[in-house]
């Protein structure tokens, strides 16, 4: 996952009609009741990029560059951390195995770690530039995604060996199980969802989204109904069908989104986006926006604790120096992490 500021200026008629446009919706919004509750700053570096939740234990895990912060979230502090995990971009969790999975981007392995008491169990050399990675129960293996050669590296969890490298046609983003033995994976420059059978280690779809969604990123599941959530960066939410590829609605999200999520006990899906917004929508048809909750600016990226209903973004302050490559840059010391709940 890259960090990115794509965010588009529009004029101000065009502004004033997407406002009016949106009337509808707002009045539905003070329906769902999603808020901002709770607002932490953290010391350490101002880097990140994918977050996770171990429900079991209400544990957050934040990936912070070179290691991995652990927040508990019913203390409401940092209680461990996972180091030497180089450009680290995302976590998974197989609490069935105890285990934890990082992926280094910046060293091309993987971290096992211990779940309860958080030490490292091994190393695993994987392919170029790790980035997205997640479990499957299905199969009882971790899958990698490889910004570098656009590979999946398949790992072993009862060995810690890749088992075998799948060859993806396009840049892989997020990707998520149906735990019955598929993978979905946005390929963000194909604007396209590939699927993979997890016990043949097959490609066995790849879904054009193009004409609804712009370099899909962020993507979520309903297991239940193999229907996806990808965020797009056209400000839209691609909800699809996985059985066929169908799309079946396309609402308005914010911009510069970067991860999606889906609450299938109160049916909503989520969409936290770089333009400082969290949208809501309706897991079911016709998938409507319920509400638009203020986060902060960069708050790009999202994980759902399916067990407590609460959702976690985080961000950091602009500084005020001259961005870089067309990147603000960020103040130390201002690495916040937003809990947002209904109350």
């Amino acid at each position: 996952m890259t960090l990115r500021a794509r965010f588009f200026s529009s004029s101000v008629a065009v502004s004033l009609l997407a406002s009016a446009l949106a009337l509808p919706q707002l009045a539905a919004a003070a329906d769902s009741g999603y808020q901002v509750v709770a607002r932490q700053v953290l010391s350490g570096p101002v880097r990140w990029d994918y977050l996770a939740v171990d429900s079991a234990r209400h544990h957050v895990f934040l990936t912070r560059g070179d290691h991995v912060d652990v927040f508990d979230v019913g203390t409401k502090s940092v209680i461990g951390t996972i180091q030497n995990t180089a450009g680290v971009h995302g976590v998974a969790v197989a609490a069935e195995i105890n285990r934890g999975y990082t992926s280094n981007g910046g060293a091309d392995t993987v971290t096992v770690f211990d779940l309860t008491t958080l030490a490292p169990l091994a190393t695993i050399a994987v392919g170029g530039k790790p980035d997205s990675i997640v479990y499957d129960p299905a199969s009882k293996r971790v899958f990698a995604a490889n910004g570098k050669g656009n590979t999946l590296s398949v790992i072993d969890t009862s060995t810690n060996k890749v088992i075998k490298a799948i060859t993806l046609a396009g840049g892989p983003e997020t990707a998520v199980v149906n735990g019955k033995g598929q993978l979905f994976i946005a390929l963000e420059d194909k604007n396209a969802i590939a699927v993979i059978d997890t016990v043949a280690l097959t490609v066995i779809h790849q879904y054009d989204i193009g004409a609804s969604c712009d370099e899909p990123a962020g993507l979520a599941i309903d297991a239940a109904t193999d229907r996806l959530f990808a965020g797009c960066h056209n400000a839209k939410m691609a909800v699809i069908d996985g059985r066929t590829g169908k799309v079946l609605a396309a609402p308005t999200i914010g911009k510069g989104n970067d991860a999606t999520a889906y609450d299938p006990a109160k049916q909503r899906a989520f969409a936290s986006n770089g333009d400082g917004t969290l949208t809501v929508i309706d897991g079911v048809a016709p998938f409507n926006v319920l509400q638009t909750v203020p986060t902060m600016s960069r708050g790009r990226t999202m994980a759902l604790d399916a067990e407590s209903h609460q959702l976690f973004v985080v961000s950091a302050e602009a500084s005020d120096a001259p961005p870089v490559k067309g990147r603000a840059q960020l103040k130390p010391d201002t690495f916040t992490l937003l809990t947002i709940a209904t109350e």
